[in-house]
């Protein structure tokens, strides 16, 4: 294999927009889309609430699984009665099926 030097670079072309880039190689991990994985983390408190979201915190969203860290067991016991609902709430401001399943952690101390 021999060097050769990278093409010239067109100055009149625009740049290309990052968000479609991180759509693509996010999909292929088995993550959401940038904006509905942005938007579950920058609005959490507004999706679930002031008061849930004192008690518990999104960690990770992989393949529809939103992995959420909760600071106690009466918490994790109080959000699987509302798992349903949650989902719910995220698939209706994120998309359908940005979230299908929610597992529950409680920290550790």
């Amino acid at each position: 294999m021999t060097w050769r030097p990278l093409p010239e670079r067109n100055e009149d072309r625009d740049p290309a927009r990052l968000g479609p880039s991180l759509d693509k190689v996010a999909k292929r991990l088995g993550a959401p889309n940038a904006t509905a994985l942005s938007g579950l983390f920058h609005r959490w408190t507004e999706l679930v609430g002031p008061s849930i979201a004192s008690h518990a915190k999104p960690v990770s969203l992989r393949r529809g699984q939103l992995l959420v860290e909760v600071d106690s067991s009466a918490w994790a016991t109080q959000l699987r009665f509302m798992t349903t609902e949650l989902v719910e709430r995220c698939c209706a401001e994120l998309g359908e099926g940005a979230v299908k399943e929610i597992q529950l952690r409680v920290a550790r101390r």
